[in-house]
């Protein structure tokens, strides 16, 4: 016995080279050399935390997580994940700086790219059986830096060892694949050792990234191989004695080993007592919440996962036999948004009834492995059903507020309808920015790119009001005002990505960290709903754009986006618990569609499956949509359009505004032709560059942008965007600002920017409402005001023989109408779409079928005439 001179009055044992279990430092040996391991019947296993020798471990080093002590060396970005760990116990080389693609990648420090230089990890083996042997090591990875790894013998490296590369995340799991230049997430069959001699060898482990999480390895000569699915073989040994297991991980129920801090257990919260509570105004199309006291659960915990392991169904019912099934989701402590709570015992429904009289409630809360998925093999459910009734009564709003006009549905036309005030819908308002969400006020939000900023709506602090919602002291008033200024303008939309990690924002995703697909962040999610339940109120259309083409697959080569991609654009878990959580905590929002992607690359058959899983999981049928690159969308519409698919809207997108109203017009058509007309909205439309360009005289803005190139005014986009739409048959627009204003696409935090923009929209908006256009009925008919040639000088929606409309794109134009009719006694008017006013209403019996129009000025502008039929 030797005492260390380090360790005044404390006894530390070192025998044999190995140091006592109770006190040996994370980075040393627990077995001396005298430990030998054996191969039989060619093979071997061994845990990773019984190396002998550990070298090279000046800049990074293996250390040791058990259920006794876990390393305690930073930075190290993930907790310990030692349940399900082989022994107890793992090895991760630490510190972890480089966690990300964006973290900077560092030679000789944490990456090595070449085997032998960095960490290196000695086992000795005894081989009975001579041969190739085929390496597979287990290992948990969270992320796209922290899986890889090389193996060496001997002393040597051999290309077959070097670069093991996993693609499994958030598990343990055993692989044994190689990293290549064509194929980075590795070849199978590739990483193998040619042993030629019987008789000692030692087998090494050397750092590829740090980060690595390696519990055990194994080696066989059998190269079809079969996956374990647990902890794999035991290891058998030739000479020596390994050291006492360590005792197994003290966990409470539905803990997560995150908690475990040094030994220690966070003591497990006791559950709900599985009552129900309401709130909210038992109003019809009024949101009510029911909230279940249930199992107590972080949002970080592993098994079960709150996100993936548990499911709460209701089934509502009204006294007529009308039912709805609604999914639910974790809610912590149940006022996450204004707690941040991370834990809780709360479980919650949102859910709006469509009629009033009395309705009765049943709510389940299932427990099954990714049973939130679909994928359970065996449920149980966590106590009895929770049952009950409440009372509806009429609701008491009216104006903006949606609550008063119900919810919009798809109902087989271009357009879709308020299922409460039978009223039709068109939409005008803002695709941008994109980032939306990326704001200083919620929770767990970070921006991964310098040159985008998280918002901070400050131009829109003096929009909050008195009786507006708020979170944490205070927090969110500038996106509150934001909605208030832009539905004060009479605009009724505005679309947002919810997950762009990876994309040009890289600052919105709803989970726990970017690369954590399986948890989500739940106050960060709470806030995001008081937001959006406060646009409902204020008559706001919901465009939820879920993912942006540089995370929707993981195909497109030379970025650091692929990792981005939820299962590679397939249906997998991540994208299903992704979805499920959108459409359980905002499918109760009465103006909303389902958009799967901004200039969306996924395969067909991809989308079908995606939209297929959003229509059975939202109770209410919102709009399902897709957006589309201007010379992809033939191939991406076509095939989804007519019987068999539930997509019902395009999401259109091009380069040059002066095609708008054509590509709105091939679409309403093409779709009118398979049986099921779309709703045909247009949301991105202009240049990248330029889009929807600012105000002239906005802060001085004089039409030029950075580069002094002269773009489309707001004068031109309301005559070739705004009504080129409309008069398609379109459903309306959505403003995109392009990238090269100050007030862009990713950065804008004032749309006041494009204040005129907005009335402009307003104006068209009210035309149709306030002079009872039937739009709905309507369809256009350029050829009868003689536009054949596909130009942009007049456009006609008509419904033949009762109402004509004609956008004049300028009062210069010589337009005739070709109406058709005789001896009817028509009205007329001309409209201004500058200014909303409306001209003197003239009455006559038509004598010839045809009229030639003549605006009330010749200033070069843009006038609508309306020609209607006499009831």
């Amino acid at each position: 016995m030797l005492i260390h001179p380090k360790h005044s009055g404390l006894l530390v044992l070192i025998q044999l080279g190995t140091c006592a279990l109770a006190f040996c430092q994370s980075n040393q040996p627990m077995v001396g050399p005298d430990v030998i391991f054996e191969e039989e019947k060619g093979a071997v296993a061994v845990e990773a935390e019984h190396f002998f020798k550990q070298e090279k471990m000046e800049k990074r080093a293996w250390h040791r997580h058990s259920s006794i002590k876990q390393a305690d060396v930073k930075p190290d970005g993930d907790p310990p994940h030692l349940e399900q760990a082989s022994g107890q116990a793992y090895l991760e080389a630490l510190p972890d700086t480089r966690r990300t693609h964006g973290d900077k990648l560092i030679q000789g420090e944490n990456f090595s790219n070449e085997p032998g230089k960095m960490a290196i990890v000695h086992y000795q083996v005894w081989i009975n059986n001579p041969g190739r042997y085929y390496v597979w090591v287990r290992t948990y990875s969270t992320g796209t830096e922290d899986n890889g790894i090389h193996v060496g013998l001997d002393g040597q490296w051999p290309e077959s060892g070097r670069r093991l590369q996993w693609t499994a995340k958030k598990k343990w799991f055993w692989d044994s694949k190689q990293r290549t230049q064509k194929v980075h997430t590795g070849v199978p069959g590739k990483i193998f050792l040619d042993i030629k001699e019987k008789g000692l060898h030692t087998i090494s482990f050397s750092m590829r990234e740090d980060g690595f999480e390696f519990d055990k390895w194994l080696m066989t000569q059998d190269k079809e191989f079969k996956r374990p699915s647990g902890v794999g073989p035991e290891s058998k040994i030739k000479a020596g004695k390994l050291p006492k297991p360590f005792p197994p991980l003290k966990m409470q129920p539905n803990r997560n080993p995150a908690s475990q801090i040094q030994g220690t257990v966070r003591e497990r919260q006791p559950d709900g007592d599985g009552k129900v509570s309401m709130t909210g105004e038992a109003k019809v199309w009024h949101s009510l919440s029911f909230t279940l006291n249930g199992p107590f659960a972080a949002e970080n915990d592993e098994s079960p996962n709150p996100f993936r392991d548990y499911l709460l169904l209701a089934q509502f019912q009204h006294s007529d036999g009308t039912q709805y099934k609604v999914q639910g989701y974790f809610a912590a402590d149940g006022n996450a948004s204004q707690s941040s709570a991370e834990s809780g015992t709360h479980w919650r429904v949102r859910f709006v009834p469509d009629r009033i009289g009395k309705w009765s409630y049943k709510l389940r809360l299932l427990q099954g492995k990714n049973v939130a998925a679909g994928e359970q093999s065996e449920v149980a459910e966590w106590k009895k059903a929770v049952t009950g009734s409440f009372e509806v009564t009429r609701s008491d709003k009216s104006g903006r507020d949606l609550r008063g006009q119900g919810r919009l549905r798809y109902v087989g036309k271009r357009y879709l309808q308020f299922a409460g005030s039978q009223k039709y819908f068109l939409k005008a308002g803002a695709d941008a920015p994109e980032t939306l969400l990326g704001y200083q006020d919620f929770d767990g939000t970070v921006a991964m790119k310098k040159n985008v900023p998280l918002k901070t709506y400050r131009p829109h602090l003096r929009d909050w009001n008195d009786g507006d919602p708020s979170w944490n002291n205070g927090k969110g008033k500038g996106l509150v005002g934001a909605v208030n200024y832009l539905s004060s303008k009479g605009c009724n939309a505005f679309s947002f990505l919810t997950y762009n990690a990876g994309g040009d924002g890289d600052n919105v995703w709803p989970h726990v960290s970017r690369r954590d697909k399986l948890h989500f962040d739940v106050s960060k999610l709470d806030q995001w709903g008081i937001v959006f339940d406060h646009a409902t109120t204020r008559g706001m259309y919901l465009h939820f754009k879920l993912q942006e083409t540089e995370n929707d697959d993981n195909n497109k080569k030379g970025t650091d986006r692929v990792p981005m991609a939820l299962n590679g654009g397939d249906l997998g878990l991540e994208r299903k618990l992704y979805l499920r959580e959108m459409i359980a905590r905002f499918g109760h929002n009465l103006a909303l569609n389902w958009n799967l992607g901004e200039e969306n690359t996924q395969s067909t058959p991809q989308q079908q499956e995606m939209a297929r899983f959003i229509q059975t999981t939202d109770p209410y049928g919102s709009l399902i949509v897709i957006h589309s690159y201007p010379d992809q969308q033939d191939k991406v519409y076509k095939p989804l359009m007519g019987k068999g698919s539930v997509l019902r809207g395009a999401s259109l997108q091009n380069s040059h505004i002066k095609d708008t109203h054509w590509q709105t017009k091939k679409w309403v058509e093409h779709s009118a032709k398979t049986g099921i007309p779309w709703v045909i909205a247009f949301d991105e439309s202009g240049s990248a560059a330029h889009g929807q360009c600012p105000d002239l005289g906005y802060r001085g803005f004089d039409g030029k942008d950075a580069d002094g190139k002269y773009i489309y005014t707001q004068h031109q986009v309301r005559r070739q965007t705004l009504w080129g739409n409309l008069m398609a048959g379109g459903a309306g627009v959505e403003y995109y600002f392009g990238y090269k204003f100050a007030e862009n696409d990713l950065k804008c935090e004032d749309w006041r920017s494009r204040d005129q923009s907005w009335d402009y929209c307003r104006i068209a908006l009210n035309f149709f409402h306030q002079n009872e256009i039937p739009f709905w009925k309507m369809k256009n008919e350029n050829q009868l005001v003689g536009n054949t040639k596909n130009d942009n000088s007049a456009y006609c929606l008509a419904q033949t023989g009762e109402v004509y409309v004609v956008f004049v794109a300028s009062d210069k134009n010589k337009v005739v109408l070709e109406h058709g009719t005789s001896d009817n006694r028509f009205e007329s008017f001309w409209f201004n779409p500058r200014t909303g006013e409306k001209g003197p209403v003239k009455e006559e019996v038509l004598r010839e079928p045809r009229i030639k129009l003549s605006p009330p000025t010749q200033s070069g502008d843009d006038w609508v005439y309306v020609l209607r039929k006499v009831k």
